[in-house]
């Protein structure tokens, strides 16, 4: 029998559900649990939870019934129609108050829908990015909670408990804002991740089929990047990946297949920033190096097929560490252009210096990078772009030439870098006083009447030009 009322119930004991309910289990919180099969809650109890603060609960009745009140219910559950589920067998159990949290990767207009029919029935809902995988979890994930504000003040606590801290001991977690603001920051947060990913896998690639280097060299350089402005959690794992070996001495990293997956929240970004109108090339160009990997078959057969350059390729090692830097810049320029977009569209008061703060620590691209991208927007709030501030366009000025030798020695090798080949691109067009796309005006005038503006008339006006007599 339930001997006292838990602090939470937390619904969904997958790796993350379980990892996080250790997690507030051992800050000294009374977790409830609950799981749609059974056997995984038992197991559960009988393992990871045995002599902890949890209560199992057998169904939503049970659980709901052993909280204290407002009642707090953490899911943990599959984004999309599991999400919904859960939510309809809550509703007719909870009070006024009460609050639902979902702290899977559920598609921003979905936690606004979730949290406006909620809000209509008297209930709380906050929709909460989580990252930092099963580590970040148990130990201390970066967390992006939004949605009713009035739920924040009940959650505060025991979110900011949990959550990572960063080295100046700063919580990883705060409010970012309405409806579905928070996950909205954490769909760009994976998008960024999905940049970051594809870049150092770039910089991989080059060293081992341009440069020619070993496993154990290429660990060495990893290392000593992660001692530099490139310090991040992504480049010390790869340091990691490249010095794992098999039980018969070979290299673990050159046993797996060069397919790639996704789970689709790389995909929304590129998505939403095509439907924002904001230009995140390098991002667009993560995701489809994803789809092209996964085409595996085909690419084998081209490969005998289609011929590519002969030549050698330079040791671009310092190179590779600079254009890394510079691409990671505008990565993340184009990450924070989207979220600045998405606030103005749905009226969320984003803080954009408090966003990169929450990154510092927990997440999957926690890095010393962020805390000047922090002291970039506390220094100007209204920055229009990150590659605009001071000390990222003088980072920008001294690396760019080394970005530019890199794509161009990739190109001349035949070495595939969409990534760092699209920052580039991005770089130059941003910083282009006068574009090509005078003449795109003028064809789609000209095919489709569509109107331009003119350079000797002020803005706003439009006209059309009879382009044939």
């Amino acid at each position: 029998m339930m001997k006292a009322l838990s602090d939470i119930g937390l619904v969904g004991l997958g790796v993350m559900g379980q990892s996080l309910a250790l997690n507030m289990e051992s800050k000294g919180f009374r977790v409830s649990v609950y799981n749609y099969i059974p056997e995984i809650t038992d197991r559960f109890m009988a393992e990871r939870g045995e002599g902890k603060q949890f209560y199992a609960a057998g169904n939503y009745e049970e659980l709901v019934a052993s909280l204290k009140a407002p009642r707090k219910v953490f899911l943990m559950v599959t984004a999309g129609n599991a999400v919904d589920q859960v939510i309809g067998a809550l509703l007719p159990l909870l009070e006024k108050g009460d609050i639902i949290i979902d702290g899977g990767n559920s598609h921003f207009p979905d936690t606004a829908r979730r949290t406006a029919l909620l809000e209509e029935k008297g209930l709380l809902y906050v929709g909460t990015g989580v990252s930092g995988g099963e580590e970040g979890a148990l130990k201390g994930p970066s967390m992006m909670p939004g949605g009713s504000a009035a739920a924040w003040p009940a959650v505060k606590p025991i979110f900011q408990c949990i959550s990572a801290k960063a080295p100046d001991g700063t919580p990883c977690c705060d409010w970012i804002g309405p409806d579905g603001s928070g996950h909205f920051v954490k769909m760009v947060h994976n998008g960024i991740e999905y940049g970051d990913i594809q870049l150092i896998c770039e910089c991989y690639q080059m060293m081992r089929d341009g440069i020619g280097m070993s496993n154990d060299q290429m660990r060495a350089v990893f290392a000593d990047w992660s001692t530099s402005d490139l310090d991040s959690y992504l480049i010390s794992i790869t340091a990691d990946i490249l010095a794992k070996k098999e039980a018969d001495g070979t290299y673990t990293l050159d046993r797996i297949l060069d397919t790639a997956g996704q789970k689709g929240t790389g995909k929304w970004t590129v998505v939403s920033a095509l439907d924002a109108g904001v230009a995140l090339p390098l991002i667009g160009e993560a995701v489809f190096a994803r789809c092209l990997s996964a085409v595996k078959e085909e690419r084998l057969a081209a490969s005998a097929v289609l011929p590519g350059p002969d030549g050698d390729m330079p040791d671009l090692v310092g190179q590779l560490r600079e254009a890394l830097l510079c691409a990671k810049i505008i990565s993340y320029a184009q990450g924070f252009a989207l979220m600045r977009a998405a606030a103005t569209e749905h009226h969320w008061p984003l803080d954009y210096g408090r966003i990169a703060g929450l990154w510092r620590g927990g997440c999957i691209i926690r890095s010393v990078f962020l805390d000047k991208i922090k002291e970039a927007f506390d220094r100007n709030p209204a920055l229009e772009n990150l590659m605009l501030d001071p000390y990222f366009a003088g980072k920008l000025a001294s690396a760019q030439q080394s970005l530019r030798l890199v794509v161009c020695e990739a190109a001349r090798c035949g070495i595939p870098v969409p990534a760092l080949a699209s920052a580039l691109a991005y770089y130059d067009g941003y910083r282009c006083k006068r574009l090509g796309t005078n003449l795109l005006q003028a064809q789609r005038d000209y095919f489709g009447a569509h109107t331009y503006e003119r350079t000797d008339r002020p803005r706003g006006e439009f006209y059309h030009t009879l382009w044939q007599d």
